[in-house]
């Protein structure tokens, strides 16, 4: 579904203000997993619905990689996106999980921005020490989850 709108800036954060027809339109609620293309810039995302309108995150990285700013008119193309969302395992974190089922059952169920809290901070560590202990950290959390 292909629509034009403004770049909404409110502080540090932007977003793609999406019509109210194009959510009805795509038929599949008021929370929707879609895949963006903003130029020449494609990305997944969900639409979320804020203070009685819809809007889509748009990063700073995709900003730049679009070429976008907060206040620009831009063309948006819009897929339903019903690929599976799973956060690629960092090897060190894939490993520790393999040895602790209940952890891993319990990763396993978490959606895929709660998969990516836990993870990322792991594979964006910069030393052993710093990885560890993320790892300790992301697996005390599963097992209280």
């Amino acid at each position: 579904m292909r629509f034009r709108t403004v770049i909404e800036l409110q502080g540090n954060n932007t977003g793609i203000l999406v019509p109210d027809a194009v959510v009805e339109g795509l038929d599949r609620g008021k929370r929707v997993p879609v895949v963006v293309t903003v130029g020449a810039t494609t990305y997944r995302s969900t639409i979320t619905p804020m203070g009685g309108r819809y809007l889509i995150a748009l990063s700073a990285a995709n900003r730049a990689a679009a070429g976008v700013a907060g206040g620009d008119e831009v063309d948006v193309d819009l897929e339903v996106d019903d690929a599976p969302r799973v956060f690629p395992l960092p090897p060190e974190l894939e490993t520790a999980l393999a040895g602790d089922e209940p952890a891993l059952a319990a990763y396993g169920a978490l959606s895929f921005s709660r998969q990516r809290a836990l993870a990322e901070p792991v594979a964006l560590a910069k030393t052993d020490a710093t990885r560890d202990k993320r790892i300790a950290a992301a697996l005390e959390a599963l097992r209280g989850a």
